[in-house]
């Protein structure tokens, strides 16, 4: 029988990317995961289907479950045998209270791990580009809880030989007790022109940064909830020439992707890249077809075909997933092989199979045009793709002689979004673009939001991936502002970076 163990892992300050690789293990290999509110959620993507998930947040004023009550979950975990991580924003030892969490083991015979994490109390402000530490400017720094009680009888925090023996502060969770913390710096000796900057929610796309000064602050920050942190010192005159996190072409716009689930990383990453907050909300969920009887009948008959199309990189997975279920490989296709473009191609790859025809435009039309001078009157050419999708391209083939097949590899359905959530964050016009990878991504969407669909997307810009998909828009009276050159997820980015380049 295997012995419980417990994790206490640093999720890093917020931003998705910034956890170690050992945290990446624990994730993965966790029966019990207890989180907080500052732990990014795609990081249980990382976790077991199987993972027994337990909130714990904690906010200023709303605490989920007190301390006491999480060391002791991780105990009772623990003693079952479980393989618990405990998943804390931040690093577990930088008030994380991740101390008292090990102790409360060790009093029980639990063996632990201490994960480190990235603390904000360095992370936020590099993404504000105020380094704590500058060669001529600031030799030294400290970290402080801003969260102590301001009515305690006695503070633990030594004001009087703080306030000028460090040249940067960082006191974390702060906010609230900006009065308090700047009134006794100020009665300690720090000057009121020194620069300060109170950053709320560092290292996320909804990063604000309020540069002013020790003798301002606390008036300037008034109404800023948390959570923040206060840091003061002169390097915080450095963000004027190294801000970047902020500065990025689509910082603070966000962005509605409506791609399936498990496609919709890629385009993600690329727009975040450029600083967009994305939110992703598929319109399509890539599912079976009722049968595969179809499919599977084809595939017993390959050497009857002289080509075997691919028109999207679902079709590719589908089929060689069938052919593995009936006990094949690449080995049983000897028909030529033609991908839609250059993703497709590239999925093909994986199975070892060299597309012998990508056509220069990523559409039906460009794919029939590219395969007119190969194809002689009879050939049988086998197409297995979406169980609805445009006719054009076994149309044409079948119009130059060819003997065409399409079979249903997959099905493209409504996805189980919250198309009311979504409704009312268009209707308040917080989301600056829609991008639409497919026409089926239009309409799906379209049914989610309900009859006053389109008024409501009009609300943002759009983006197509290609003018199929536009077309698509503009019969549902939905006017595009970007359609991409090239059909595919890196084109539809470049064009939406020209976008907002040429504003």
């Amino acid at each position: 029988m295997k012995q419980g163990i417990v994790y206490l892992v640093g999720a890093g300050p917020g931003d998705y990317g910034l956890i170690s690789l050992k945290a990446i293990e624990c994730i993965r290999e966790a029966d019990t995961i207890v989180y907080d509110r500052l732990a990014d959620d795609r990081l249980l993507d990382h976790a077991r289907p199987d993972v027994e998930l337990v909130y714990v947040g904690k906010a200023a004023s709303a605490h989920t479950m007190r301390q006491e009550d999480i060391n002791q979950l991780l105990v009772d975990k623990a003693l079952a045998n479980k393989v618990v991580v405990r998943l804390k924003g931040g690093d577990p030892f930088v008030f994380g209270r991740g101390g008292e969490e090990a102790l409360k083991l060790l009093e029980h015979g639990i063996p632990f791990e201490v994960v480190p994490g990235i603390t904000s109390a360095i992370a936020v402000p590099a993404y504000a580009g105020i380094p704590v530490t500058h060669r001529g400017i600031a030799t030294s720094f400290a970290v402080i809880t801003g969260h102590e009680d301001p009515a305690k009888a006695e503070s633990t925090i030594q004001w009087d030989k703080l306030a000028t023996a460090v040249d940067t502060l960082v006191f974390l969770m702060g906010v609230e007790n900006l009065s308090h913390i700047t009134g006794k710096l100020l009665e300690n000796g720090r000057p009121g022109d020194t620069p300060a900057a109170v950053i709320r929610w560092g290292t996320k796309p909804e990063q604000e940064v309020l540069v002013t000064t020790v003798a301002r602050a606390a008036q300037a920050a008034r109404g800023l909830k948390p959570p923040a942190i206060f840091i003061v010192g002169q390097v915080v005159a450095l963000r004027k020439q190294l801000a970047w996190f902020d500065n990025r072409l689509l910082f603070g716009k966000k962005v509605l992707v409506t791609r399936a689930r498990e496609q919709a990383s890629v385009l993600t990453d690329g727009l975040a890249r450029l600083g967009a907050d994305c939110i992703e909300a598929p319109a399509i969920k890539i599912v079976p077809p009722a049968s595969y009887e179809e499919l599977d009948k084809a595939i017993t008959r390959l050497d009857d075909y002289q080509w075997l199309i691919f028109t999207s990189v679902n079709g590719v997975e589908h089929f060689f997933s069938r052919m593995r279920a009936a006990g094949l490989d690449t080995r049983a296709i000897a028909a030529k092989v033609a991908a839609i473009g250059s993703p497709t191609a590239a999925r093909l790859k994986n199975y070892g199979i060299v597309a012998d025809i990508i056509p220069a435009e990523f559409r039906a039309e460009g794919v029939a045009e590219a395969l007119e001078p190969h194809l002689q009157p009879g050939m049988k050419v086998l197409i297995p793709r979406a169980l609805v999708a445009r006719d054009v391209l076994p149309e044409k083939l079948a119009a130059l002689g060819a003997d065409v097949k399409v079979v249903p590899a997959y099905r493209t359905v409504a996805a189980d979004t919250n198309g009311r959530e979504l409704a009312e964050k268009l209707a308040q016009g917080t989301i600056e673009l829609v991008t639409f990878t497919s026409s089926s991504t239009v309409t799906n969407l379209l049914q989610l939001l309900g009859e006053n669909g389109a008024r409501l997307i009009a609300k943002a810009k759009v983006a197509c991936i290609g003018p199929i998909t536009a077309e698509t828009c503009l019969a549902h009276g939905i006017q595009p502002d970007v359609i991409a050159e090239e059909y595919t997820i890196k084109g539809l980015i470049e064009a939406i970076t020209a976008l907002y380049k040429g504003e």
